[in-house]
C-alpha cells in the first residue's frame, strides 16, 4: 500500500479523537476506509503505538503512555493514502483464498434472505460462494470475524428480534458483512447455513482461524 504525500490522487486522514489519555480513535464513513487506514498506520510504524484495532467505522490506536498522544496525533495528520490503496482495501488481495470453508446452506433465514434480495435460494448460495471474502476485523466473541468484500446483493438487515441462542458454526449475513458464530451465543444476524469449521481453539497457535487480511472462500457442502 502506498503511504505518500507527493501524488495528486491522495487523501488525508479525517477525524481524530482523544480516547482517554492512552489512545486515539480515528473515525471513518466506510469499512473500506477503515481497512485502508489501518494498513497505512501499521506501515507508518509510529513510535509508542502498542496496538491498532479496526472496527466497522473506527480504528482505535492504543498508546504506550500519555506522552505519545500529541506526537502521534501530529504524525497521523501527515499520513496520506492513495485512491488505489482504497480500491485494494475494498476486495481481498490476490486471486486465491487463504482458507476455504465448507458450508451446508440450511440456515433458518435462507428463505428470508432470498425474499429480501429478490433472488432464489440457489442464487443466494451462488452469490455467497461466488466471491472471495476478506477478514476485516474481529468481533464480539473470540474467533468471531467480520468478513467484507462479498456480493453487494447480499446486503441485508439484521433480524428485528435477535435470537437468544444462535448455534455454533452458524454462517450469517448482516449489512455488508458475513460471519460465522464460533460458539453458541445470542445474535441478530440472518442465518443462511452452518459449518463444522472450528474457528477458535486456545490450544492452537494462533487460536483464531480467521485473522484480519485473510481471504475466505465459502464452498457449498451437502448435509
Amino acid at each position: 500500500m502506498s503511504v505518500t504525500a507527493d501524488l495528486m490522487d491522495v487523501m488525508a486522514l479525517g477525524t481524530i479523537h482523544d480516547y482517554g489519555d492512552r489512545a486515539l480513535l480515528l473515525e471513518f464513513e466506510s469499512t473500506t476506509e477503515v481497512l485502508a487506514w489501518a494498513d497505512a498506520v501499521r506501515e507508518a510504524a509510529l513510535l509508542g503505538v502498542l496496538d491498532i484495532v479496526p472496527a466497522s467505522r473506527t480504528v482505535l490506536i492504543k498508546l504506550a503512555g500519555p506522552r505519545y498522544q500529541a506526537p502521534t496525533r501530529q504524525r497521523l495528520g501527515t499520513l496520506r493514502i492513495t485512491a488505489e490503496a482504497l480500491s485494494e482495501a475494498a476486495a481481498p488481495h490476490g486471486g486465491s483464498a487463504d482458507i476455504e470453508i465448507d458450508v451446508v446452506y440450511d440456515g433458518a433465514d435462507l428463505d428470508e434472505v432470498a425474499r429480501l434480495t429478490g433472488m432464489t435460494t440457489d442464487q443466494v448460495i451462488a452469490a455467497h460462494t461466488g466471491t472471495l471474502w476478506q477478514v476485516g476485523f474481529g468481533g464480539f466473541a473470540p474467533g468471531f470475524a467480520y468478513l467484507v468484500g462479498g456480493d453487494e446483493r447480499l446486503n441485508v438487515p439484521r433480524q428485528t428480534e435477535p435470537r437468544t441462542k444462535v448455534p455454533a458454526g452458524s454462517v450469517a449475513l448482516a449489512g455488508e458483512f458475513s460471519a460465522i458464530y464460533p460458539r453458541e451465543s445470542p445474535g441478530g444476524w440472518q442465518l443462511i447455513g452452518s459449518t463444522e469449521a472450528e474457528l477458535w481453539d486456545v490450544d492452537r497457535d494462533p487460536p483464531a482461524v480467521l485473522r484480519p487480511g485473510m481471504s475466505v472462500q465459502f464452498r457449498e457442502a451437502r448435509s
